[in-house]
């Protein structure tokens, strides 16, 4: 947790019924670990009790009819207690033990020095206690073999009155009967070991949700996000995409347009609101064109772009999406495109500015691909030509929408400052940390750049699918090298738009729709 912020119990619970299902897992296994090591690991033990009755001979009287006697055995029970817990009685049972089985077998039950079982050993392995509002005490064995702790039971009864005897000089103690062999084992105790493995699974898992959370820093909150660096927000886009398709192909980019049949309303709800919002920004300045970055790789914001381009298209305005991104060139992919021709050639000349630019690809909305990639993207971005391009452009168009690299990798998006009115920066919701945002930022201020608010990219909710896969930047960008090859096919890669998709787009209703801003 950062700053100022508190933590209330509902945030505990929500945070841990987002991770319902590791947690179930997690302790699942804990209880299979706990119930495998207890039936397959751990030992049998067996064990064996018998009682001795300690009696004292001092205070007898003919009127007291004894009660004197009980109550001095009851002060000498704790006495007699330690004196068969000591080394000699526990050496000389062990003795016993020794003439009645052989040392092998002992040495399954007892640690053996010098061919002898050791008192510590032993006395491990036996249970001396009171039994209450009585003079008797309970001696009980447990051992990995049945026989071998009946007789440390009977060996004891006959060794300790010796040493009792000779340690406190009264009383004396007694036995009825002898301790009997039980072959049922008595540990270990499976379903109870299963049980604390099952809450030990839990509690570990609990308490790693809790110190992972407590020590994420990244960005998760808008509200957070808005009070630390002071900026606004212009919207959250929830998790969407083809969960599948991308999982089929992991290789490859999966991209999904707004216009898609499988996006959620509440998706182009707030790419709606995301438009109303840029629309404000924008009003006060008569250059409608804005970058739109992200602080590193895998934010979103090609994605991003492009859906932007398309609600604003859909608002009625006249819409050019340019792919500044020459390095890892996405836009072509996302409508169906071939990137023979595109701002690379635009910017060197080799092609006129309308072959690079493909018209109508949907209502409103006009593309210019990347191009083939150059050697220096950074140089031909802070070319007087790119700046002629966007000055031309910009009578034509009422907004002009610019991909570009993500601004923590390289220098490209800053090389466009003085022809932008802003940049927007996407954040991948749970990926993008606070020292992302904030060297992000630095480079915002120092290239003197507007900075139009954050969008919160992929916010996980209840039922949703990511849409969005990261791809290689830091092994795309290069700075040295041969320029990779455009080998991509004429035909187009993907699918733009069915006519059954604009209909059932078309169908939903259009609400918080900016002000038309065409020009002329």
């Amino acid at each position: 947790m950062h700053n100022e912020e508190t933590i209330s119990i509902t945030d505990l619970i929500h945070l841990l019924l987002s991770r319902i299902w590791l947690i179930i897992l997690v302790t699942i296994l804990g209880g299979a670990a706990a119930f495998c090591y207890s039936k397959f690991v751990l030992p049998l033990e067996y064990s064996s009790h018998i009682s001795m009755y300690v009696q004292s001979y001092t205070g007898i009287s003919e009127n007291n009819n004894n009660v004197n006697n009980i109550s001095n055995s009851k002060q000498l029970v704790n006495t007699y207690m330690e004196v068969m817990k000591d080394d000699a009685v526990m050496t000389a049972v062990g003795d016993e033990l020794s003439a009645a089985f052989e040392l092998g077998r002992l040495a399954n039950c007892f640690t053996i020095q010098n061919d002898k079982i050791t008192p510590a050993s032993l006395r491990k392995c036996i249970a001396i206690s009171s039994v209450t509002d009585t003079s008797a005490v309970k001696v009980t064995a447990t051992t990995k073999d049945a026989e071998i702790s009946a007789a440390i039971c009977n060996d004891l009864t006959r060794v300790a009155p010796q040493y009792v005897k000779e340690a406190v000089g009264v009383g004396s103690i007694n036995t009825i009967d002898t301790a009997k062999v039980y072959r049922s084992p008595v540990a270990p105790n499976t379903t109870k070991n299963t049980a604390i493995g099952l809450m030990a699974g839990f509690m570990m898992i609990c308490l790693l949700i809790f110190l992972i959370d407590f020590f994420d820093n990244t960005i998760k909150n808008t509200d957070q996000l808005s009070q630390q660096f002071k900026k606004p927000i212009l919207g959250e886009i929830q998790q969407f995409g083809d969960k599948n398709k991308s999982k089929k192909n992991a290789d490859s980019d999966v991209h999904s347009k707004l216009t898609d049949e499988n996006i959620p309303f509440s998706v182009i709800e707030s790419y709606k609101s995301i438009r109303t919002n840029i629309m404000f920004s924008l009003s006060t300045t008569d250059n409608r064109i804005f970058a739109v970055s992200s602080p590193d790789a895998g934010d979103g914001k090609s994605t991003t772009s492009a859906n932007i381009a398309i609600a604003l298209s859909q608002g009625d305005s006249k819409v050019l999406l340019i792919d500044a991104d020459m390095r890892k060139a996405v836009q072509h992919k996302i409508f169906g495109l071939t990137n023979k021709k595109g701002l690379s050639t635009a910017i060197s000349r080799q092609h006129s500015l309308e072959e690079c630019i493909r018209k109508n690809v949907m209502k409103n909305l006009d593309v210019m691909p990347a191009g083939p990639i150059p050697p220096n993207p950074s140089e031909l971005l802070a070319s007087d030509q790119m700046t002629k391009i966007l000055t031309e452009l910009s009578s034509q168009y009422s907004v002009i929408v610019i991909d570009t690299p993500p601004v923590n990798i390289v220098t490209d998006t800053m090389e466009l400052a003085k022809n932008l009115s802003g940049i927007i920066m996407v954040l991948q919701y749970a990926k993008t940390t606070r020292e992302d945002v904030e060297e992000a930022l630095k480079r915002v201020d120092f290239a003197q750049q507007n900075l139009l608010g954050f969008i919160l990219n992929g916010v996980k909710t209840k039922g949703s699918g990511r849409y969005y896969s990261k791809y290689a930047y830091k092994k795309g960008y290069g700075y040295y090298g041969t320029p990779e090859q455009d080998t991509e096919p004429d035909e187009p890669v993907q699918t733009v738009l069915t006519p059954q998709s604009q209909a059932v787009h078309a169908d939903r209703p259009q609400q918080n729709q900016p002000k038309k801003g065409k020009k002329g």
